[in-house]
């Protein structure tokens, strides 16, 4: 992968799904607290 495109492109990619998973992670983190806290699950809307 010499090319620098191609290495931004992957760079994004790579970015992309750590961020999708860091999301992920935070939302089922939030989601736990709330039910710890209130003892009910979150409200959808």
């Amino acid at each position: 992968m010499q090319n620098d495109l191609v290495k931004k492109l992957v760079w994004s990619g790579v970015m992309a799904g750590v961020s999708a998973l860091a999301a992920i992670a935070a939302r089922k983190a939030a989601e736990q607290i709330w039910i710890r806290v209130f003892n009910e699950p979150p409200p959808t809307d």
